[in-house]
């Protein structure tokens, strides 16, 4: 059977977009090749055509997820809410019940520790360039401390979000998350900024709503 160009190219992003959800969802090992390819559409047969091995996959999927959570920070850095909207929303009940969208550090990290080298140089190369994103929130402190403070940022978050999902109390649950924005957040030294951006859009709503009187 032929197929339209760019067939095989879609059906391997298609596995790689699977796996990088399933992977978060059930973890890496736990996750079996029949049923990710079934989530995907395919067959077993199919695998082999786009993949070496389960840990080619992996490395792909990884580097998947890394580029999405970048990707999202991009977009907060480029909103009013900066820095300050990317930690509530990493801190959200959403994300934390959501893992199969969310943040692979916070799920992945102890598996990936245990994988193959290039499994953990995905992981490394993603962390990595997701914390130099970060420390470039801070340029009025040298580059070693930005990126010491956006390290020590992005482990308490990871760390925070761990626990709020192992734990089986709500409230508790809750708390973990409440606990770890505020530390979060003053790490992060944004309150100022958000406080300013939360008035900047106050007075462009009332702006706009002037000229509609």
């Amino acid at each position: 059977m032929r197929y339209e160009k760019g067939h095989k190219e879609r059906t391997r992003q298609r596995i790689v977009d699977t796996a990088s959800r399933r992977f978060r969802e059930h973890g890496i090992e736990a996750e079996g090749m029949k049923s990710l390819l079934s989530a995907a559409g395919l067959t077993n047969g199919a695998f082999y055509n786009h993949f070496d091995s389960k840990e080619d996959l992996a490395r792909e999927a990884i580097t998947a997820a890394m580029n999405e959570r970048l990707g999202r920070l991009r977009h907060w850095i480029g909103s009013d809410e900066g820095l300050a909207g990317m930690i509530r929303s990493y801190f959200s009940p959403r994300h934390r019940d959501h893992p199969g969208t969310g943040c692979p550090v916070a799920i992945l990290s102890a598996e990936v520790a245990r994988h193959s080298d290039i499994v953990r140089t995905a992981y490394t190369d993603g962390v990595t360039e997701f914390i130099e994103l970060m420390a470039t929130q801070w340029p009025g402190l040298p580059h070693d401390e930005a990126l010491s403070r956006a390290t020590a940022l992005y482990g308490l978050m990871a760390g925070t979000m761990q626990v709020a999902r192992a734990t089986n109390d709500e409230n508790l649950s809750a708390r973990v998350l409440d606990g770890g924005m505020h530390a979060a957040l003053a790490l992060a030294d944004v309150a100022p900024v958000a406080a300013e951006a939360a008035l900047t859009r106050a007075i462009r709503r009332t702006q706009t709503d002037a000229k509609h009187r």
